[in-house]
C-alpha cells in the first residue's frame, strides 16, 4: 500500500493520507523504495519514441524514452545530449524503430547508437514546419492585425523612425552641449546652469571640460564578446573562412565564452558591408496586402498559413472566401496551397513514391522558405519516408511529457531525475 500511494501521490501527500489511515510513515520512508528502480524487469523494447522536455524552459532540457508498443515510459535522462542518448541506445541493441521529432541531435544519436534501427520523423512536426514556412513566405505581404494596414506614406515614415530618433538624439546632445557652453560664457555658475537646463551640476562640470560632446563610454571588451577576437576573426575572414560554425570553433579554442548568436551578428554586419561594396542593394518587392472580402482587413500571415494547410472540405464558408481571396491576390499562396494539398495526399495515402517529385517541384518554385523546407526533407529523406509508410509517431511521447510536467509541478519542481524516473516508470519497475 505504501508503494502504490507513493507512486501515485508522491511523498508528502502519501504521508498525509497514510496518517489518516492509521499508518505513521514519513515521506522519506515512502520515497526511499520508489527511488530504487529495478531495471530490466520489463520486456526489451523494439519500437521507441524519443523526445525532449524542459527542466527550465529555454535553458535546460532532459530526454524521455517511451515504449510505443506497450505505451509505457522506459527511461528518463536528465540531459539532452548526443552522448547520453547514444550510450543508452548502445545498451539496447534490440531497438528496431526510433520515432523522433525533427531535432538533429536525436537523429545523430540514433545513427551512432542504433545504426540497425529505422528512424521515423514525427508527422505532426513535419506539417508544423511546412506551416511555418508558409507563414514566413506570407510575411512578405506584411504582418497585419484586425486593423487595416497603414498607407504607403505612413509605412515610409515608420520605417525611418528608428534612424530619425537616433539622429535626433545625437543632435539634441550637441544642442545641449552648445547651450551649456554659451551659458558658461555668460558667466553663470554650474549650479545656475543646472537650474536652467535641468541637468545635474556634476554632469555640467564634466561637459565643460570638453570642447566637443564626449562619446558614450563603452564597456571593456571581454571574452564573452566576439569583438574581443576581432583581429583574429578579420584575418580568418580575409583568409577565406566565412562560415559561422568554423569561426566559432576557432575562437572557442582561443577562449571565446559567448554564444554563436553573438558571433553571427558580427558576421552579418561584415556580409552586409561586402554586399554594399559590390553594388547597390536590390530593393525588396513590395507586395500588396490581401484583404478579407467581408471586412476589408488585411489577412495576417498566421491565418493565411493555417488556411493554406486546411482541406477545402473542412473550410467554413467564411474561410473559403478568404482562401479564394488569397489565391486571387497572391500567386505564391496559390502555388503553396497546391503543393500543400499534394503533400497532405502523400501523408494520407501512406505511399512515399511521389515524395521525390514533390520535393523537386517545391525547390523549383523559387519561394525561399518552401525551398528550404523541401531541402530539409531531402536531407532527412529516409526518416520522412518511414513516417509516411509506417504507423508510428511521437504522439505518445508528447502525452507522456504532459504527464511528466504534471508530476513535476505537483512536486513544486523540486523532484530530481531519480524521483521523476521512479514516478514516471510503471510500478513494476520500482518494486
Amino acid at each position: 500500500m505504501v508503494s502504490h500511494l507513493g507512486h501515485a501521490a508522491g511523498g508528502r501527500p502519501a504521508e498525509r493520507l497514510l496518517y489518516r489511515l492509521g499508518l505513521g510513515v514519513s515521506a522519506d520512508t515512502v520515497l526511499r523504495p520508489l527511488k530504487k528502480c529495478v531495471q530490466g524487469t520489463a520486456a526489451p523494447p523494439t519500437v521507441i519514441g524519443i523526445d525532449d522536455w524542459s527542466w527550465r524552459k529555454s535553458q535546460t532540457y532532459g530526454t524521455i524514452i517511451v515504449d510505443l508498443e506497450r505505451r509505457a515510459v522506459i527511461d528518463i535522462l536528465e540531459d539532452r545530449d548526443v552522448v547520453s542518448c547514444t550510450n543508452w541506445l548502445k545498451r539496447h541493441p534490440e531497438v528496431e524503430v526510433i520515432s523522433r521529432d525533427r531535432c538533429g541531435l536525436y537523429a545523430q544519436a540514433a545513427r551512432q547508437g542504433a545504426p540497425q534501427a529505422k528512424q521515423v520523423a514525427d508527422r505532426f512536426h513535419i506539417v508544423q514546419n511546412l506551416r511555418q514556412a508558409i507563414e514566413e513566405q506570407m510575411n512578405l505581404h506584411g504582418r497585419a492585425t484586425g486593423r487595416a494596414l497603414l498607407s504607403d506614406a505612413d509605412n515610409i515614415t515608420a520605417a525611418g523612425s528608428l534612424l530619425k530618433s537616433r539622429l535626433a538624439h545625437r543632435t539634441s546632445r550637441e544642442e545641449i552641449f552648445t547651450t551649456i557652453h554659451v551659458l558658461r560664457n555668460q558667466g553663470l555658475t554650474c549650479s545656475e546652469i543646472g537650474r536652467r537646463t535641468g541637468f545635474p551640476r556634476r554632469s555640467i562640470a564634466k561637459w565643460l571640460q570638453f570642447e566637443t560632446p564626449p562619446d558614450r563610454r563603452r564597456a571593456a571588451l571581454k571574452p564573452t564578446s566576439p569583438w574581443y577576437f576581432e583581429e583574429f576573426l578579420s584575418q580568418s575572414w580575409n583568409g577565406g573562412i566565412r562560415t559561422g560554425s568554423a569561426l566559432f570553433r576557432l575562437i572557442r579554442e582561443r577562449g571565446y565564452e559567448g554564444s554563436p548568436t553573438h558571433l553571427q551578428r558580427l558576421l552579418a554586419g561584415w556580409r552586409r558591408a561586402e554586399k554594399q561594396a559590390k553594388g547597390p542593394a536590390l530593393e525588396h518587392q513590395i507586395l500588396e496586402p490581401v484583404r478579407d472580402p467581408e471586412t476589408g482587413h488585411a489577412i495576417s500571415p498566421v491565418i493565411a498559413a493555417a488556411l493554406c494547410i486546411k482541406p477545402r472540405g473542412k473550410l467554413t464558408p467564411d474561410q473559403a472566401r478568404k482562401v479564394d481571396a488569397l489565391k486571387a491576390g497572391s500567386p505564391a499562396f496559390a502555388t503553396m496551397r497546391c503543393l500543400v494539398m499534394r503533400f497532405n495526399g502523400i501523408l494520407r495515402g501512406r505511399e512515399a513514391d511521389p515524395l521525390p517529385a514533390w520535393i523537386d517541384d517545391a525547390i523549383e518554385t523559387d519561394l525561399a522558405p518552401i525551398v528550404r523546407f523541401a531541402r530539409t526533407l531531402n536531407r532527412d529523406f529516409d526518416a520522412v519516408k518511414n513516417a509516411i509508410e509506417m504507423p508510428w509517431s511521437n504522439g505518445q511521447a508528447e502525452g507522456q511529457i504532459n504527464r511528466l510536467k504534471t508530476l513535476k509541478r505537483a512536486m513544486y519542481g523540486r523532484a530530481g531525475p531519480e524521483l521523476l524516473r521512479a514516478r514516471m516508470l510503471p510500478l513494476r519497475h520500482t518494486d
